[in-house]
């Protein structure tokens, strides 16, 4: 009777006990059956698992498939698992979760290590349970601020989204993801950005130990950060390689050499705006895609966003074309022309020229004031002119730009700003004639310091520069050739006001000979722009150059066969081009096409032509400014640089040698330079010095060397094509070009940094 009580009793504990473990489980089975419906709290549908939200940065490419920059809100740009470097995996699986290709998205043996460990036994060695799955889960929908019940649910949620994850990716598709998803600090969000930024590198490039700093840093990103804590980003990329020899994905002399290697951060690089190659062609393109976005939307209706989109726009730049424009710049007037300024220009208010009052002066510099970004942040919170004034004359602590690199110092921004005055600037471009692509795009010398672009925004005026489209109304009625013979004297043009324009010239050889039109271009001689001038009105030159794409207001006056006017960088260079494309113009354009953040073609853009002139005028001008290249202002190409190729050019330089330019075309490139002062009263006192074949032209010639050089480009040095049918000679036998004032100097000793006294400067 007792033993059947006893089983009595043990039959209903029994039946309690599993009633309860079955209410549990029931329990649990609702609750994931309510968090997977929705009815506890947003659960991600399909849709949302097929298009999570994230921002995503647009990126600009070069045509040779570099990224030369983004727009984000948040720097991440997404990569398929294919671009990943197989250390990455390794590495992230042996450290995260080393039985990822085993589970489901939940790994129950971590979680009961968990339990067992880390809970009861309080170990906290023993590690976390989040698989990888898990963890996207997480960074997909990140968690918000809750409280301990509320996480414990989000746990729950997490494993849902980790299954739904798992059932509609593969797994190299979530490792891809997870990857993609990631912080990595400075800026860099995803392994894409990450690689860059830390590396130089694309991801499936990163090697070993570098894929290994990047995996560590996932535990925690700003502590472990291989940058700001670089000796404990080593102790952790160490720790990673613990991993991956437990794995099996190491040896143990692997693990020993590898460990051994310091970690190298001297491509490191923080992805900026103001840093980094083309920024200036950058700042142009994302006002011109800000304009895009307005006007273009997406299959929702809504206007395309071109920060957080993933936006992919492929330019016309050529980034090795690029990066020898840059350097170009940098080399000469980083390395000689800033020099020979500073010794130049000495005076009372110098830079400022001479001819200035204090007031005028003044007024220049109380302008820049009120233009700097400093007083129009003072105006805004409601300072007094008074107050701002008296700001700008207190000492401060800052930054300065230098060609050695940016200088600490202590100044007030008034001096600041004199001493910013002193720098010469310049502006670039360059366009495959046969296409209108623009190759290279220099706007200044410094994007984060001067924010003006002299390629588009500025206009200047261009001097010599202009002259040959005055010779190309002659070549174009076929009454002149090059070598046709006209009077070098003085020639004057009545004006309407009664008064005669009578030009002269900056020297005065072979004055009252007979001379060829090519030796006259070559040497840039003024008489003979006014002989054409006075034989085809202004108002003819102005028709030309329209339909040769330049758009600048201009005057129909004698003087504009000398170039009084001012045009841009992008106007000149874009005129010049049609005479290597046979005289056909061709508009010149930055992007090819924009994508979509899933490949999909939004707009393809192809440039507009016009013909401005036939084949025989165009060759026949180009043989024209091929002898400024042989035989006038711009010989150095010859002498200095070695180019033996095919070039036709022009020089220019302009009242006070304020403005220098230079204007070089090839069969496939064309080029147009400018250099001078932020003001055209900052200018060189010398004209040896400030004229363009001095200032501008070497530019173009380091430019061009380098290219040539360049066995990556392999760029093409073939000859002008000559028109069929073209029988006229073009020697222009007998016609010696003078003495230049072009000649061979010794350079300069570089100013050191010894040398460079701020304050003196100011």
């Amino acid at each position: 009777m007792k033993e059947k009580i006893q089983d009595d009793d043990f039959s209903r504990y029994r039946n309690i006990l599993w009633a309860v473990f079955g209410s549990m489980i029931g329990l649990v089975v609702a609750i994931f059956l309510l968090i997977g419906s929705g009815t506890l709290g947003f659960m991600p549908s399909f849709e949302d698992l097929e298009n999570p939200e994230s921002n995503l940065a647009s990126e600009i490419l070069s045509s040779d498939q570099i990224i030369l920059g983004s727009y984000y809100v948040e720097n991440r740009s997404n990569v398929e698992f294919s671009e990943l470097s197989p250390y990455l995996v390794q590495a992230l699986i042996a450290t995260e979760d080393i039985r990822f290709y085993t589970h489901s998205g939940v790994d129950l043996r971590s979680l009961g290590r968990v339990l067992f460990k880390t809970i009861l036994s309080r170990d906290k060695s023993s590690g976390g349970g989040s698989t990888i799955t898990q963890q996207l889960a997480k960074n997909l929908f990140p968690r918000k601020d809750l409280g301990k019940i509320g996480l414990a649910f989000r746990k729950f949620k997490e494993w849902v989204i980790a299954a739904k994850l798992e059932r509609n990716y593969a797994k190299d598709e979530i490792i891809a993801m997870y990857f993609n998803t990631m912080d990595f600090g400075n800026n860099a969000y995803g392994i894409k950005t990450a690689a860059q930024t830390y590396y130089g590198k694309h991801p499936s490039e990163l090697d070993i130990d570098e894929a290994a700093v990047l995996v560590g840093m996932l535990k925690a990103t700003s502590y472990y950060n291989p940058v700001r804590r670089p000796e404990k980003a080593l102790q952790r990329r160490n720790v990673v390689f613990s991993q991956m020899l437990k794995a099996g994905y190491l040896t143990e002399e692997q693990f020993a050499e590898y460990s051994q290697k310091p970690i190298d951060m001297s491509r490191f690089s923080r992805q900026t705006h103001e840093e980094g190659l083309a920024t200036y062609f950058r700042e142009y393109l994302r006002q011109w895609l800000t304009e895009w976005c307005n006007t273009h939307r997406k299959a929702d209706g809504s206007r395309y966003n071109l920060y957080k989109d993933g936006l992919k726009i492929y330019t016309t730049i050529n980034s090795r074309l690029q990066k020898h424009a840059e350097d170009a710049v940098r080399e000469w007037i980083g390395g000689t022309l800033q020099n020979d300024f500073y010794r130049d220009v000495r005076g009372k208010y110098a830079p400022f020229s001479s001819d200035l009052t204090k007031d005028e002066v003044n007024k220049f510099m109380v302008q820049a004031m009120k233009n700097s970004d400093r007083y129009k942040a003072m105006k805004k919170a409601g300072s007094s002119h008074k107050e701002i004034e008296e700001a700008f004359h207190t000492k401060v602590r800052m930054k300065v730009f230098s060609w050695h690199g940016e200088i600490d110092t202590v100044m007030s921004p008034w001096d600041s700003l004199w001493y910013h005055k002193w720098f010469l600037h310049c502006g670039l471009m360059s366009v495959e004639p046969q296409t209108g692509y623009v190759r290279a795009y220099v706007g200044d010398i410094d994007y984060k310091y001067f924010k003006y672009d002299n390629v588009t925004q500025g206009r200047r005026q261009v001097g010599s520069t202009f002259k040959p489209f005055v010779y190309t109304l002659a070549m174009q009625e076929g009454e002149f050739l090059p070598c046709t013979q006209v009077p070098n004297v003085p020639v004057c043009i009545p004006l309407f006001d009664g008064t005669e324009w009578c030009p002269t010239n900056s020297g005065h050889a072979r004055e009252g000979e007979m001379v060829s039109l090519r030796w006259a271009l070559a040497n840039s001689v003024n008489f003979i722009s006014a002989y054409l001038i006075k034989r085809f009105p202004p108002e003819a030159v102005i028709n030309l150059v329209r339909q040769m794409g330049i758009t600048a207001p201009m005057e129909a006056v004698p003087s504009i066969c000398l170039g009084t006017m001012d045009i841009s960088v992008k106007e000149m260079t874009s005129a010049m081009s049609t005479y290597a494309n046979k005289g056909i113009h061709i508009e010149p354009i930055f992007v090819t096409r924009i994508e979509d953040k899933n490949g999909l073609v939004l707009e393809n853009f192809t440039p507009k032509h016009q013909e401005a002139m036939s084949e025989k005028t165009a060759y026949l001008m180009l043989d024209l400014m091929r002898g400024v290249v042989d035989e006038g202002s711009a010989g150095r190409l010859r002498w200095r640089y070695g180019l033996t190729q095919a070039i036709a050019g022009k020089t220019g330089t302009t009242q006070n040698h304020s403005d220098a330019w230079f204007m070089g075309i090839t069969p496939t490139l064309t080029t147009g330079v400018w250099v001078g002062g932020e003001l055209r009263s900052i200018h060189f006192n010398s004209m040896r010095l400030g004229q363009g074949a001095n200032a501008a032209l070497p530019i173009w010639g380091i430019y061009m060397k380098n290219v040539y050089e360049d066995p990556e480009l392999n760029f093409p040095q073939e000859d002008f094509a000559a028109p069929e049918g073209l029988n006229i000679d073009l020697r222009c036998k007998g016609q010696a070009a003078p003495e230049s004032e072009d000649s061979p100097r010794e350079d300069y000793k570089p100013v050191s940094d010894e040398d460079l006294n701020l304050h003196e400067l100011m």
